[in-house]
C-alpha cells in the first residue's frame, strides 16, 4: 500500500530544517569572523572592513584611518606571570580598544599581541588623537589595577588604491617607528 504525504507536514518540516541550517550558517560566519581568545573580529574579518572603506575613499573620498596597536612586552608579562596573565592582559588591552573607540569603528585582534583600529570618517589628525588618546587608556588601566600595560600605536590614511595588506603594513612600520623613538606611545607621521 502506497503511503500517503501530507504537503504541509512535508513543507513545515523542510521550512524547519531549512531555518536550522540557516541559524547554523550565521553561527558558522560569526566563529569564522570572531578571534579565538578576545570578544574581537579576527584578521579576516579586519580585512573585509579596510576593503569597505577602501572602497568608500575611492567612491565618495571618504576619509579613514587604520591603527596598528601592539601590546608592548607581552613576552615579559607571560615569562613573570605566566601565559594565563598574558592571554588576560590581551583580552583586557581588547576591551580597553573597544570602550574607547566609537561603536562603528572596528578593533580586530589581528595577530598574537597585536590589534587594528579601523577608524572611518576620520581625518589623519583626528586618528592620531585618537591613538594617543587610546594609548594614554590603555596605560590608565592597568590588568587587575596593579599589573601596568602598555602599547605602541602606528597611524596611516587609507588611500582610494590601498590593499589591506598595503595599508596595514604602513600602518605597523609607522608602529615600529613609535617604538624605536619613544620606547612606545604612537607614531603619526
Amino acid at each position: 500500500m502506497q503511503q500517503v504525504i501530507d504537503p504541509e507536514k512535508e513543507n513545515s518540516a523542510l521550512r524547519a530544517r531549512v531555518a536550522e541550517l540557516e541559524a547554523r550558517i550565521a553561527q558558522l560566519e560569526r566563529l569564522a569572523d570572531s578571534d579565538t581568545l578576545t570578544p574581537l573580529p579576527n584578521r579576516r574579518l579586519f580585512f573585509r572592513a579596510i576593503e569597505r572603506a577602501v572602497a568608500q575613499r575611492a567612491r565618495h573620498g571618504t576619509p579613514a584611518a587604520l591603527l596598528f596597536v601592539d601590546l608592548n612586552r607581552l613576552k615579559e608579562i607571560n615569562d613573570a606571570h605566566g601565559h594565563a596573565v598574558g592571554d588576560a592582559a590581551l583580552i583586557h588591552t581588547a576591551w580597553v580598544l573597544r570602550e574607547n573607540v566609537r561603536g562603528s569603528d572596528v578593533v580586530a585582534r589581528i595577530g598574537g599581541d597585536e590589534f587594528g583600529v579601523l577608524l572611518e570618517y576620520s581625518e589623519p589628525e583626528s586618528a592620531w588623537d585618537k591613538a594617543s588618546a587610546l594609548v594614554a587608556a590603555v596605560k590608565a588601566s592597568p590588568l587587575h589595577g596593579r599589573l601596568p600595560i602598555e602599547v605602541s600605536i602606528g597611524v596611516t590614511a587609507l588611500q582610494a588604491d590601498d590593499t589591506p595588506e598595503a595599508a596595514l603594513a604602513r600602518a605597523d612600520a609607522e608602529m615600529y617607528r613609535a617604538k624605536r623613538r619613544r620606547g612606545g606611545g604612537t607614531n603619526s607621521r
